[in-house]
């Protein structure tokens, strides 16, 4: 088939969430001979990248678009117009016989380009966008206007009748089915991870290392990242705190508040690390860490973090979020807390104190390599996909 694959983000380097999926996506549309002309936000090096992967790109230049841009928020609601645009326009000398859409920005442009090209829709839904401003002040977001915007991502599907949707967890699906739309055409297939760069072999763990990797925003480090982070800080003061990642506004702020209250804290941010390095640096991790704060957009998570503590054998402790607490229930290396910065503090240190036997930890990489691993994860979307065009 001619694929049409829009994306909101920047196609490579891979820097989390949709960016990763969608390059071992491509992969595996390209390795079963389909012709993939993929849409999105212009990248360094792109010709090179799409000769390497095998594609055509379509770049979308009007403005900077990416996680970390200024004004984000407004760049995401006017993105979808703009893609719209520029797929119609491509659309004149190319036909498409499906348009595959990651994540709701790009899902409100596929919709619209449903009845402007007259071709299949699928749209993949890796997170709940919206549903994550729960856990923002009123101020910032409104609650009678949040309601709606919330409502509005749910509605695209059944909105615009779209052929299939892929979700990133069971709870997302019910989430879309409760709008009334057709649950035979929801599809969960989760988040996957590289099991060539995330692989258990290691065992040179750190007990007194906590770490978490990935992106910071808000929703990942507040209220109860604070307490904890500053609680395990006052009662072991040996404890080091690995994050892993860009060093965002999110992190300058627990970081000052923490120190403030244990001002002997100690508290590392690496920068930007590659994905491929991401493993080599939880090597030094006794607990890996998701002390997200509740909301929608939590709840409908299948959480990456978690994914790639379980694929090297890292015992984890995270509140408990719905999409990933139905994988990973009674599993002892995964630790479930409560949403609160106190006892969460206390789960971390007894996991710290009596991590789980090895043999557990085994089984659950063992597990989520054959389960979770991106080409499997791919396979189920693109199976999806060809089912929908034949």
């Amino acid at each position: 088939m001619r694929l049409a694959l829009l994306t909101h983000e920047p196609f490579y380097p891979p820097s989390g969430g949709g960016s990763a999926e969608a390059n071992y996506l491509v992969s595996e549309l390209t390795q079963r001979g389909h012709e993939v002309h993929l849409f999105c936000p212009d990248f360094p090096d792109r010709d090179t990248i799409a000769k390497r992967f095998s594609i055509t790109v379509h770049p979308f230049n009007g403005w900077e678009m990416g996680r970390y841009t200024r004004l984000r928020s407004l760049k995401y609601l006017a993105y979808p117009g703009a893609l719209r645009r520029l797929v119609r326009r491509i659309a004149r000398d190319i036909s498409f016989d499906a348009i595959l859409s990651q994540h709701a920005i790009s899902a409100v442009a596929a919709g619209k380009l449903k009845s402007d090209l007259g071709v299949p829709v699928v749209m993949n839904f890796l997170d709940f966008l919206t549903g994550f401003m729960e856990s923002w002040p009123a101020w910032a977001m409104p609650r009678f206007v949040l309601r709606r915007l919330m409502a509005y991502e749910l509605s695209l599907p059944k909105r615009h009748d779209a052929h299939a949707v892929l979700t990133v967890s069971e709870e997302l699906a019910r989430r879309f089915a409760e709008t009334g739309f057709n649950p035979d055409r929801l599809h969960p297939i989760h988040y996957g991870y590289d099991a060539k760069l995330f692989q258990p072999e290691s065992r040179n763990r750190e007990s007194g290392t906590v770490a978490m990797h990935g992106s910071f925003d808000a929703h990942h480090l507040g209220p109860i990242a604070i307490r904890a982070i500053t609680d395990i800080a006052l009662a072991r003061p040996g404890v080091h705190f690995l994050f892993i990642g860009r060093e965002t506004d999110a992190v300058k702020n627990l970081a000052k508040r923490v120190l403030a209250a244990a001002p002997s804290a100690k508290l590392e941010c690496t920068g930007f690390v590659p994905y491929g390095e991401v493993a080599g640096r939880l090597d030094r991790a006794g607990v890996g860490i998701i002390p997200y704060e509740p909301s929608s957009g939590a709840h409908c998570a299948f959480v990456a973090k978690l994914v790639e503590y379980a694929a090297l054998g890292l015992p984890a402790v995270s509140t408990p979020l719905a999409g990933v607490k139905a994988y990973f229930n009674d599993q002892p290396s995964v630790r479930f807390s409560v949403f609160n910065g106190a006892q969460f503090a206390k789960d971390v240190i007894d996991l710290l104190d009596n991590p789980p036997p090895q043999v557990e930890s085994e089984r659950l990489a063992k597990r989520v390599a054959t389960e979770l691993n991106w080409p499997v994860i791919c396979a189920r979307a693109v199976d999806q996909l060809e089912a929908v065009v034949s």
